[in-house]
């Protein structure tokens, strides 16, 4: 790729998010500077790294408008029927299935390289996107007029606007001034594949335990994606287990339910914290993804939320260019961060006082959770509610009509 040092946007960090901004903003004509510190190679063909994103109808939309989600093999898209929550005596469970959601799935299983991959081959397929990877950023600076970034080679960029996509650790949200309030739960996520010996129904489990949580992410019928969280030494010492005692301590924490359990491929631990910038945006800044808001993956909406930041970035680029205005127009800004903010809070809050309940092993949190749990169930409209927000394609900042439409047909009798 070419390297110009005037663009209209500089995207830092080439994720997920960084890469489906860049190809939703170029394919509005728009010349975008791309800034990563992985080498091109592991952005072409990155590793296996354990995660299994669930991906809502919603999502899975808009990666088919941008072209990425052509480059994801069908075989590898798998379906989520239906999902189960279980306190960690089973005697109480919610259950949420294509039923209620009035769909055949509530949404798709695929996994994090796989869309990593096909981001990066849509990327390669839009003029006007320049890479700087295996790059080192000696500053960034935001004024009036423009944003630069002085790389550590000596390239500098300008653009009109500047997007932190560069994790929920953002250096560049830091560099700028930006706080944020970040939670560190003191645990950390192990994940890996399994080969299990009984059917999951393709149904996705989350199931809260006695000091660690489980959850399973069906991929084919008899693989799934294993979750175990737990305090960061013990993932530490079960992820180093040998292969045939690590299947013997899942298939026990798992309470048998699945059989015969077999490790299939690499492990990979993950520190859990959570991240809320206290703002979205700033002079000529805008921040995206998990630097914006990094999710507990308990409700697995992290990467869903990263979407939308794009689908609300690309709107804003296509109503400056319709109106010719510019990009980095404080209005505008403003106008990201109101819909962003109201858009993810009540997700991130719901999603961090589920965490907290449901690990809270006191007398009390137990009988509450366990009543919430008979409760929820029992609730139609719940259950209808939690699975139109996964089947839901449309926009993700709807009209007040379209509001009430889906109000209403929650609330209408099945």
């Amino acid at each position: 790729m070419a390297h110009d040092s005037t663009h209209d946007v500089a995207i830092i960090g080439a994720g997920p998010v960084g890469l489906c901004l860049a190809r939703a903003l170029g394919q509005q004509g728009l010349r975008v500077a791309l800034v990563e510190r992985q080498a091109e190679a592991a952005l072409a063909e990155p590793a296996f790294d354990g995660r299994e994103i669930a991906l809502t109808h919603g999502s899975l939309r808009l990666l088919g408008e941008q072209g990425v989600l052509a480059h994801i093999p069908a075989d590898q898209v798998f379906a989520l029927r239906s999902a189960k929550v279980m306190d960690r005596d089973l005697a109480h469970e919610l259950r949420i299935g294509p039923e209620d959601g009035g769909q055949e799935r509530l949404g798709s299983l695929v996994a994090n390289h796989l869309i990593r991959r096909a981001a990066w081959r849509a990327v390669q397929e839009t003029p006007g996107i320049d890479l700087h990877a295996d790059a080192r950023i000696q500053s960034v600076h935001t004024g009036v007029d423009e944003a630069r970034v002085q790389l550590h080679d000596g390239t500098p960029l300008r653009a009109r606007l500047l997007v932190a996509a560069d994790s929920r650790f953002s250096e560049t949200r830091r560099a700028l001034g930006i706080d944020a309030d970040l939670h560190d739960f003191g645990k950390s996520m192990l994940v890996c594949r399994v080969r299990h010996e009984l059917p999951h129904q393709h149904a996705a489990w989350e199931w809260f335990g006695l000091g660690q949580t489980l959850a399973l992410l069906p991929l084919d019928e008899h693989l799934a994606g294993a979750v175990v969280t737990l305090p960061g030494e013990q993932a530490r010492a079960l992820s180093e287990l040998e292969p045939a005692a690590f299947a013997a301590e899942l298939e026990r924490r798992y309470g048998g339910r699945l059989g015969s359990m077999e490790l299939v491929g690499s492990r990979h631990v993950y520190p859990l914290v959570a991240t809320w910038a206290r703002r979205f945006v700033g002079t000529r800044l805008a921040l995206a993804g998990d630097a914006a808001v990094g999710m507990h993956p308990v409700t697995a909406h992290g990467f869903n939320l990263g979407l939308a930041s794009v689908e609300r970035l690309a709107d804003l680029a296509a109503t400056a260019i319709a109106q010719g205005r510019d990009l980095g127009d404080p209005f505008g800004l403003a106008r990201y961060q109101r819909r962003h903010r109201r858009g993810s809070w009540p997700l991130f809050q719901a999603t961090r006082a589920i965490v907290g309940l449901y690990t809270d092993e006191r007398a009390p949190a137990r009988w509450l959770r366990g009543a919430a749990l008979r409760a929820s169930g029992a609730l139609a409209p719940f259950r209808r509610v939690v699975a139109t927000g996964l089947t839901d394609a449309g926009p993700v900042d709807p009209t007040p009509l379209q509001r009430l439409r889906a109000g209403l047909q929650v609330l209408r009798p099945q």
